[in-house]
């Protein structure tokens, strides 16, 4: 792809981007009319949660589509796809955890130590995504025995006939890896917005919001993420906030316009310290590499 077309494709996803932060941050101001401030601030600090934890998926999208080889051309059908389906699970996933915490509160605490784990475990790795190989998912390997995969794509289709066999294409491959990735990332994104709020509707609406937006973010994500080297440290201090948050709650709970401050100042800081440190390099006064992706093996 040409510089052009590079520009061109980072511009459109910046103007979409910023059509879904306006459509969330609208849905915001109605929650914030009909309801109240305190609904509107917790769907805008579960937005912001559910939108930084999209970062680990959109690398993940980057791996699969070059382990599939996938024509950008043809990514936009699998992420359209994969959205909806993680659409309809997440919401089944929010729906059960909301009513599971209501019944078994200890299960909050659950949370709390998982998501602090994560932050943790986020904190270690230097990559995104790292170990994650494509060809080694259980779900790929699921397909594979029930279902043959053709080696090449049939155009857009998902599915198509070599021989009079039907078999199913590397786009529907991709998206079934993707649907499995984000079950395993709703691990972790799910019980965090929870720490914001139990009401089910706000909840379900902040990451409706964030995964809709997640195809224009990934086209701003896989252009211009390494100029984003703290983010990943960011979004570990998010995360061990939040659990700590959770665990704390039978002795002091955190006030909701607090908890928003706290998730945007978190994620502006690790902007800002990037932007800062990309600007020290150009002018000769960094010595670091820029942040790397992932890598295939």
């Amino acid at each position: 792809m040409t510089t052009d077309a590079n520009g061109s494709s980072l511009r459109s996803g910046l103007l979409r981007c910023a059509l879904w932060f306006a459509a969330a941050a609208g849905f915001g101001g109605f929650l914030w009319l009909r309801r109240g401030p305190e609904p509107a601030q917790q769907f805008l600090a579960g937005y912001l949660i559910e939108l930084s934890l999209s970062v680990d998926n959109l690398f993940v999208f980057a791996l699969v589509f070059e382990r599939f080889a996938i024509e950008p051309v043809r990514q936009h059908r699998v992420l359209f796809w994969g959205i909806v389906g993680a659409v309809v699970l997440r919401t089944g996933f929010i729906l059960a955890g909301v009513g599971a915490i209501a019944r078994f509160h200890w299960l909050l605490y659950v949370f709390g130590a998982l998501i602090l784990a994560t932050g943790a475990r986020l904190a270690l790795s230097r990559t995104p995504a790292k170990g994650f190989d494509p060809a080694d998912s259980a779900a790929l390997r699921f397909l594979t025995r029930h279902l043959p995969v053709a080696a090449q794509s049939r155009g857009g289709r998902f599915f198509s006939k070599i021989d009079g066999r039907r078999v199913a294409t590397p786009l529907f491959a991709a998206l079934i890896v993707l649907e499995a990735a984000d079950l395993v990332f709703a691990l972790d994104s799910i019980p965090a917005v929870i720490a914001v709020t139990r009401d089910a509707f706000i909840a379900t609406a902040s990451n409706i919001f964030a995964i809709l937006g997640l195809r224009s973010l990934y086209l701003v994500v896989s252009g211009a993420m390494r100029r984003f080297r703290f983010l990943r440290a960011g979004l570990s201090a998010l995360l061990i906030f939040i659990g700590a948050k959770m665990l704390a709650e039978p002795w002091y709970r955190l006030p909701t316009p607090a908890t928003l401050g706290v998730v945007g100042g978190v994620l502006a800081a690790a902007i800002a310290a990037s932007y800062l440190m990309k600007r020290a390099s150009h002018s000769g006064l960094g010595s670091g590499q820029d942040f790397q992706g992932p890598k295939t093996r």
